[in-house]
């Protein structure tokens, strides 16, 4: 049986403050707050629900990021 891990920690930051700024800027702010991954999403996109510590989700309409959530 293999051992239980501690997940890694996720950095202390909402998702909330994303949204409404462009895409790029949103992107470039979450890896210097420390997600280890960032991923940019149009309307509509089919994703996966596994969650992934680390990961924020972008959803982008227009340049802009409409919403933003983690995992």
């Amino acid at each position: 049986m293999a051992a239980n891990t501690t997940p890694p920690a996720e950095p202390q930051d909402s998702p909330d403050g994303y949204v409404g700024l462009e895409a790029e800027q949103a992107e470039r702010l979450a890896r210097e707050r420390g997600w280890s991954t960032v991923r940019s999403l149009a309307p509509g996109t089919i994703v996966t629900m596994e969650y992934r510590f680390g990961r924020l989700n972008l959803e982008v309409r227009d340049g802009r990021v409409a919403r933003a959530w983690k995992g």
